[in-house]
């Protein structure tokens, strides 16, 4: 019976002991506003699974409340509002920081840049992450990154009118992101900047004559088929995006090992299930443009080339004019350049068109 009693109570320190830290853990509420509504497969699906798997995995202790687009602060106030504090977390893409920050699309697509695999072999293992941080350090703003979702290419745009030749695009007002808008005003279109939400009227109404968006699984919730039937591929601009989680400077030294090694844990699988989602979501919306009367059309070699020559010369600009774009580009390149070694030997070669 002594001996009995003694086991007894070894065993409840012992599951106490174990318990303890769970017991104690610290709550944290992240409020996240995000840029694109949760409701848009591998775009804003991500963050909310995010948000699911973190109340599971936490027991609870770590929780984050997503905010739909405009609802506590707009899309492109987002890091704004994290790093001053209006809020302690946000969803959002780098890119939209290219006008504040140079260097910020780098972080989120690049012209002829790298493929999904690539771009995480960098992030993660070559010094992807580390100038990543960097750039918002020395930028002087109070926050912490988080890669949380990457998605394979993007269409080229949606066209009113066949585009053949470069030519053809001059005069054109294109609704363009990221540095591929840079691109594509070095061949003398114009373009802006439209949130998802006002594209189609854009386009309805003759404000814009192109656009591009996002994958076909996107850009059909946004009804982009209905005023445009020409689909252009392959994505030159965007062959990857990455979308970021920041979180305040302060509450991420606030928070232990524990509630970060969760956040980026979970950031990480979700890099893997927006990528899988979005491969898995395009090809049955492409099977309906026939019936649409929507053509899809592959860029000639000769537009590719021209393409490809002016991101050269808008990046060779930029790499003159940003010190800090040139040493993130850079060393993006050097990474490329050592990884093709691997990619022209382990690769089958592309289908010819």
């Amino acid at each position: 019976m002594k001996f009995s009693k003694k086991a007894l109570v070894v065993a409840v320190l012992a599951a106490t002991t174990m318990a303890a830290p769970a017991i104690a853990a610290k709550k944290l509420l992240l409020k996240t506003p995000i840029a694109f509504g949760s409701h848009l497969p591998a775009l804003g699906t991500p963050i909310k699974w995010v948000s699911e798997e973190l109340k599971v995995i936490s027991g609870g202790n770590l929780k984050m409340k997503i905010y739909e687009p405009g609802k506590l602060v707009g899309a492109k106030e987002i890091l704004d509002a994290v790093s001053t504090g209006k809020v302690n977390s946000g969803y959002a893409t780098a890119g939209y920081w290219q006008g504040k920050i140079p260097a910020a699309s780098l972080f989120s697509a690049v012209p002829f840049g790298p493929e999904a695999g690539e771009y995480m072999a960098w992030m993660y293992y070559g010094n992807g992450l580390k100038l990543y941080q960097e750039m918002y350090d020395q930028a002087g703003y109070n926050v912490h990154v988080i890669p949380c979702a990457i998605i394979s290419p993007e269409t080229s745009g949606w066209f009113k009118k066949p585009i053949d030749k470069v030519e053809d695009l001059k005069g054109l007002n294109i609704r363009f992101f990221g540095l591929g808008a840079k691109v594509m005003e070095n061949l003398g279109a114009g373009t802006v900047q439209l949130p998802g939400g006002e594209i189609f009227g854009a386009l309805e109404k003759g404000a814009i004559d192109a656009s591009e968006f996002s994958q076909p699984a996107i850009d059909k919730l946004l009804g982009l088929h209905k005023v445009a039937k020409y689909n252009y591929f392959p994505g030159w601009h965007q062959q990857a995006t990455i979308f970021e989680l920041l979180i305040n400077g302060d509450t991420w030294k606030k928070m232990d090992k524990t509630q970060r090694a969760l956040v980026n844990t979970t950031c990480k699988a979700s890099m893997a299930q927006s990528i899988a989602e979005g491969e898995a979501s395009q090809f049955d919306v492409m099977n309906t443009y026939a019936d649409k009367g929507v053509e899809i059309r592959y860029w000639s070699d000769e537009m590719l080339g021209h393409f490809e020559n002016s991101w050269n010369e808008v990046a060779a600009t930029m790499k003159k004019e940003d010190k800090f774009f040139n040493k993130v580009y850079s060393d993006l390149t050097e990474f490329r350049s050592n990884y093709d070694l691997w990619e022209q030997n382990a690769f089958l070669p592309r289908k010819t068109r």
